[in-house]
């Protein structure tokens, strides 16, 4: 009798934490639903990758055009040898250069922007003097509220010294 009693006991314990963990588990869920993309970053860099049919270095930059675009779009950030104090912005949507920063900014907003007669493919075909200083970041690629684009990361692409 008292084994019987002690096993009913058991499996309603049991159930009530079974019932609690849907509870709080359903809890959780609607709360990510209703956060949506509040956590998730505007904008960041991918990892240095390495192109070695054209031996250049290159690393995504990802961003949302808005704060509520699910997803992310993206551009590419270049560092070619030969063109070694610079790090260049690439929108593989329009398939050209639009833009350059300095290899070593220190923490310092020092982009050159490319005005769209002057972007190219190459960045061989691009004048040098067609890059114009302006002494702020470019807002988010596509965006309206104007929210300034972040510095590359510090880090040299693997096996570069920059100076």
């Amino acid at each position: 009798m008292f084994g019987k009693r002690f096993r009913l006991f058991v499996e309603g314990v049991q159930m009530r934490l079974l019932a609690l963990t849907l509870v709080f588990a359903g809890c959780g869920l609607v709360s990510q639903l209703s956060h949506g993309n509040t956590y998730s970053s505007r904008q960041y860099y991918g990892a240095w990758q390495y192109n070695s049919k054209r031996s250049y270095h290159y690393r995504s930059y990802y961003y949302k055009p808005n704060k509520d675009y699910y997803g992310y779009k993206h551009h590419y950030v270049t560092y070619w040898p030969k063109y070694r104090q610079h790090y260049y912005y690439y929108n593989p949507y329009q398939k050209k250069y639009w833009g350059r920063v300095p290899t070593e900014c220190h923490g310092k907003a020092q982009y050159e922007h490319l005005d769209e007669g002057d972007r190219r493919a190459e960045i061989a075909d691009i004048k040098p003097e067609s890059f114009k200083k302006q002494d702020k970041m470019p807002n988010i690629p596509e965006s309206k509220d104007e929210v300034p684009m972040d510095l590359p990361p510090d880090d040299a692409p693997p096996g570069v010294v920059t100076d």
